[in-house]
């Protein structure tokens, strides 16, 4: 149930919304300015889970268009700032998209292409699209996912159109580094590859995400970043395969020089736990940024699944040439989708306006520190 204190909270972030839109293609051009110097220059990068959308968000984006198709940017004003604050954003796409008003929601997705637009407008620069619904469409379903993000200006990482498209990296520019992001899933609820497209969802192996990692090393990235959707549904703890693949994954070098730099997951629903593993940060999952009413396991309605957190981490160019970047701040950003008001809220600064979200809170920061990352340098950022 909605309080009265929540309810001003969210009025004031509705207020937001257009002011937001509008300032975001300025703040969109000044994301990545020219160098002032060929100084080196670090990055933040901020992250968040899946965006999932079930048909109750799909009426929430037809109710804030106004009769004209579909507007996801409200939903996601509320994160704005923070997203198109960093020097690089990510996001996990969970669904593929239709075409032509063919839409659907559990359990084959297929979602409307102005969510790409709206991922855009809030400051994201790429999205991982390996998951376990990325064959939901087939190989006509990757396409238009693919296509609507291309013309969003939105980059992609983890399906492909074409074997040669599968075999390139994903690089971002962030401070003065080049950033590779990869993306693999667990499986695709069993359906199986399009004919002759074995490449079009790329899956979770532990050698051909290291080969991936060292081929982007070579393309030139400076930083290796990987989302693996992973894990076990509505479970907050990380399962044996996520702390075993972890560990793989963190443990491989190459001429002294960690492989991979930083890893992202998805899939669980609900938040997991943050752990610095063989010197390197894992998420174990970042919950769902966006989703509709779920019920677990066990038939229940469970609100975990609207309980998500956003990761940023500031990166700092090495000491010397050929060195790792270093991750020298670490932080976790609650935050919460509100199913009736169909907002994405930034919990801390929902708090801040008066909305009873302490619960909330405090019930994210225990899942993500239960293993230990405070002693790593992990916080609560602001």
């Amino acid at each position: 149930m909605i309080g009265r204190r929540q309810q001003v909270a969210l009025a004031v972030t509705a207020v937001l919304t257009a002011a937001a839109a509008c300032q975001n293609h300025e703040r969109q051009d000044d994301k990545h300015p020219a160098p002032a110097s060929s100084a080196a220059r670090g990055f933040t990068l901020v992250a968040s889970g899946d965006v999932l959308p079930h048909n109750s968000v799909v009426d929430h984006a037809a109710f804030d268009a106004n009769g004209s198709g579909f507007d996801f940017r409200p939903m996601l004003s509320g994160v704005e700032p923070v997203v198109s604050g960093a020097d690089l954003a990510l996001c996990h796409m969970e669904t593929v998209y239709g075409a032509d008003g063919d839409y659907s929601g559990y359990p084959k997705f297929k979602s409307p292409p102005q969510i790409a637009q709206a991922l855009t407008a809030t400051g994201y620069d790429g999205c991982s699209t390996a998951s376990n619904h990325a064959l939901d469409d087939g190989a006509q379903g990757i396409a238009h996912t693919l296509d609507a993000m291309d013309v969003a200006g939105l980059k992609h990482a983890g399906t492909a159109r074409s074997a040669a498209e599968a075999r390139s990296v994903t690089l971002h520019e962030a401070g003065s580094a080049k950033v590779a992001h990869l993306a693999y899933t667990f499986g695709t609820n069993g359906i199986a590859p399009p004919a002759g497209q074995p490449w079009a969802v790329n899956l979770t192996d532990t050698g051909r995400m290291l080969a991936d990692a060292r081929a982007a090393r070579r393309a030139g990235a400076d930083v290796v970043v990987i989302s693996v959707h992973w894990g076990t549904e509505w479970q907050e703890a990380p399962d044996q395969l996520q702390l075993d693949l972890a560990r793989r994954l963190t443990s491989a070098a190459t001429g002294g020089r960690p492989d991979i730099d930083l890893i992202l997951g998805t899939h669980a629903h609900v938040p997991q736990a943050y752990e610095k593993v063989n010197g390197t940060w894992v998420v174990y999952g970042m919950g769902d940024q966006i989703a509709g009413e779920m019920f677990n396991d066990q038939g229940v309605q469970d609100r975990r699944g609207n309980e998500s957190t956003l990761a940023r981490f500031t990166f700092a160019p090495p000491a010397r040439p050929g060195a790792r970047w270093q991750v020298t701040k670490a932080e976790f950003l609650p935050q919460w989708y509100d199913l009736d008001a169909g907002r994405v809220l930034d919990v801390n600064r929902a708090i801040g306006q008066g909305a009873d979200l302490d619960g909330v809170r405090d019930r994210i920061k225990d899942v993500v520190l239960s293993r230990g990352a405070a002693a790593d340098g992990l916080a609560m950022g602001g």
